[in-house]
C-alpha cells in the first residue's frame, strides 16, 4: 500500500485577514517607485494652475499623472482599468497613495492636460541629459500606423455618398407622397415627421462628409501639383545639362477633385483609412512618428499625422526634437521617406540624411562582402538620387544606416508588444497627438528606468 501524499492547502479565510506592507512587496528598483520619483522632480505648475480655489479637495496632479504614466508604460490604457488597479494591483495602489481616483477623474485629467504633456516630455529628456544618459548624436526616424478609436464600418466613400444622397432624396419624396394619403391608408404606428427628419439629418451628415472630402482633395491636388512641377523642372534641368531627354516615363499631371474611394469616418472624421505596414489590411488609423537617439534608445522627437505615407513626415519629426538637446548630426530612415522633401528639409535643419532608396537587402553577395572599398564621390551637379546612393555605399553611411534596425524599430516593437499600445483611446487629430506624446513619455520612463538600474 502506497503512502498518502501530503499537500499544502490554502487557508483563504486567514488570507483575507493578512496585512501587507506595500514597502515590503514593492522593490526599491521597481518602475512604480521610479516614476513617482521622476514625477516629483517635474514642474507641474501649469497643471496646478488649472484648478480653481473653490470646490472639493481634488487629487494632486502628480498622483493622476503618475497613474497614467505607469498605466501606459505597463499596457493599462483604460481609465476604468486604472481605477480598478488602484484596488487590486500593488504598484498602482502605491502610486495612488492608497487612494482610488475614479475613472471619470482620470479620463478628464488626461483630456484636459494633453497640451502640457509636450513640456513634460521635454523635461524628462533634459533630466536624462543631465543624468548623462542622452547626448544627441545620430538618430533614426521611423513611423507606424496606430488604429484610431473608430471602425471602418462607420466610414463612407465619396462615390457612395452620391448614391446614398439620391436614395434618401427619393425616400423623402415617397414619404411626402405617403403623407397626402388618409391616415387609414398609412401603416399603423407610423411617425411621418420622425421618418422624414431622420433622412434629412442623414443628408446633412452626408453633406458635411462630402465637403470635408472635397477640401481634402483640394489640399491633395495642391501637394501633387507641386510635386509634379518639381519633377518636371528636374527633368528639364537634366535635359539642359546632358542634351538628352531623361530616361523613364514622364510624370503625369495630377487629377483634381475627390476620388470615388476617398473615405470619411463619422466616428473620428480626422482619422484616415491606411494600409497596415505588417500586412495587406486597411484600417482606420493615424500615422505616428518617432526619432530615436542611437546611443540611449530614447525617443527624442515625435509627431502624428493622418497622412497615409511617410514622404513628408521626416521634417516635422526632426523639428520636434527639443533645441535644448542640441542638433542631431545624422539621421537614418527607410525607403518610405526617400525624396527631395525629406533630404532637403533635414539638410536645412543641419542633419545629414541617410535614406534607403529601395527595400533593404537582408544579405550582401560574396563579392560585395570581400571588396568593400570607398566609392568615388559623385560630381557636384549630380542629382539627389546619385548623391544618396554614394552616401549609402560609404563606410560611414553603412554604419549609420545599419543602426536603424537596432534602434528605432525595436522601440516600436516595445510600444506595440511590451506596452501593448495598438489603438488610440482618444478621437481627433489633436487628441490623438497628445495621447501619442503620453505614449512616448511612458516609453522614455521605461527606458530611463532600465538605464538607471542597469
Amino acid at each position: 500500500m502506497t503512502e498518502k501524499r501530503e499537500f499544502r492547502h490554502a487557508d483563504y479565510a486567514a488570507t483575507e485577514n493578512t496585512q501587507i506592507r506595500l514597502g515590503e512587496v514593492l522593490p526599491e528598483e521597481h518602475l512604480a517607485r521610479f516614476i513617482v520619483g521622476v514625477v516629483a522632480l517635474l514642474d507641474l505648475s501649469a497643471l496646478y494652475a488649472k484648478y480653481s480655489k473653490r470646490g472639493g479637495t481634488p487629487y494632486a496632479p502628480e498622483v493622476l499623472l503618475g497613474l497614467l504614466l505607469y498605466g501606459y508604460a505597463t499596457g493599462v490604457f483604460s481609465s476604468r482599468r486604472i481605477e480598478r488597479a488602484t484596488y487590486e494591483v500593488v504598484a498602482f495602489r502605491y502610486i495612488a497613495g492608497n487612494m482610488h481616483p475614479d475613472h471619470d477623474t482620470l479620463n478628464q485629467f488626461r483630456k484636459e492636460n494633453l497640451a502640457e504633456l509636450k513640456g513634460l516630455f521635454v523635461e524628462v529628456l533634459l533630466m536624462a541629459h543631465l543624468m548623462g544618459y542622452v547626448k544627441l548624436g545620430n538618430i533614426s526616424i521611423d513611423g507606424s500606423k496606430i488604429h484610431a478609436d473608430a471602425s471602418k464600418s462607420k466610414a463612407v466613400s465619396y462615390g457612395r455618398i452620391g448614391q446614398m444622397e439620391k436614395r434618401l432624396q427619393e425616400e423623402i419624396k415617397a414619404l411626402f407622397a405617403l403623407a397626402e394619403q388618409t391616415e387609414s391608408e398609412r401603416p399603423d404606428d407610423f411617425d411621418m415627421d420622425k421618418e422624414i427628419g431622420l433622412r434629412r439629418q442623414k443628408l446633412t451628415s452626408l453633406a458635411e462628409a462630402k465637403a470635408v472630402l472635397e477640401e481634402r482633395a483640394q489640399q491633395r491636388y495642391a501637394r501633387e501639383q507641386d510635386e509634379y512641377e518639381r519633377k518636371m523642372a528636374m527633368r528639364r534641368e537634366q535635359e539642359q545639362k546632358t542634351g538628352k531627354k531623361p530616361r523613364g516615363r514622364e510624370p503625369q499631371p495630377p487629377e483634381p477633385g475627390p476620388h470615388d474611394n476617398d473615405q470619411y469616418n463619422f466616428t473620428d472624421p480626422e482619422s484616415h483609412i491606411m494600409k497596415n505596414g505588417n500586412n495587406t489590411a486597411f484600417e482606420q488609423a493615424y500615422n505616428v512618428q518617432a526619432a530615436v537617439e542611437h546611443e540611449s534608445r530614447l525617443i527624442v522627437g515625435h509627431a502624428l499625422s493622418n497622412h497615409p505615407n511617410d514622404k513628408r513626415e521626416a521634417v516635422p519629426t526632426a523639428q520636434s526634437i527639443p533645441e535644448e538637446l542640441g542638433r542631431a548630426q545624422a539621421a537614418a530612415l527607410d525607403n518610405g521617406y526617400f525624396g527631395p522633401h525629406a533630404i532637403e528639409g533635414l539638410a536645412a535643419l543641419g542633419i545629414e540624411s541617410y535614406i534607403a532608396m529601395g527595400r533593404d537587402r537582408h544579405a550582401l553577395d560574396l563579392s560585395a562582402l570581400l571588396n568593400r572599398q570607398e566609392p568615388e564621390p559623385p560630381p557636384d551637379n549630380a542629382d539627389y538620387k546619385v548623391k544618396m546612393a554614394y552616401k549609402l555605399l560609404t563606410k560611414a553611411g553603412q554604419a549609420i544606416y545599419r543602426l536603424r534596425k537596432s534602434t528605432v524599430e525595436p522601440v516600436f516593437g516595445i510600444i506595440k508588444e511590451a506596452m501593448g499600445f495598438r489603438q488610440f483611446s482618444l478621437r481627433g487629430l489633436a487628441a490623438a497627438a497628445g495621447e501619442w506624446t503620453l505614449v512616448c513619455l511612458a516609453y522614455n520612463l521605461r527606458r530611463l528606468h532600465v538605464l538607471h538600474t542597469a
